[in-house]
Parts: structure tokens; sequence; C-alpha cells
């Protein structure tokens, strides 16, 4: 069964890791970009899939720990 504590605790570390990772590759790829270099906008725009991703794999993980 899950539980409200489950879900809670799900929601904040996705939101918190995918908080860092995004907005790490999101600063990176800005710097870049700025500096000239073309390559920082493969950065900024896997930023967003990437911080989706994690939440993806924190709800499998949770999943797959409730047996569903």
């Amino acid at each position: 069964m899950i539980k409200r504590a489950d879900i809670l605790v799900l929601g904040l570390q996705a939101a918190g890791f995918g908080g860092l990772v995004g907005g790490m590759l999101l600063f990176t790829g800005m710097n870049l970009v700025i500096g000239g270099q073309n390559a920082g906008w493969l950065l900024m725009l896997g930023a967003a899939p990437v911080t989706g991703g994690i939440g993806l794999l924190l709800a499998r993980r949770l999943a797959r720990r409730l047996g569903l």
C-alpha cells in the first residue's frame, strides 16, 4: 500500500535532484553559449528531459519497492 509519506518523499527527492541537475546543466550551457561555443546549446536543451528523467527513475524505484 502506498503511504502518503512515500509520495511526499518521492516528490521532494525528484524536485531536489531534478532541480540541482537541471540547474547545473542550464548554468554550464549558458556559460558555454555566452563564451561563444555552440556546444552549450546541447546542454541547455537537454536540461529539461534530464530533470524529468530523474523523477521517472525515482517513481520506478518506488513502484518496484512497493511491488507494483
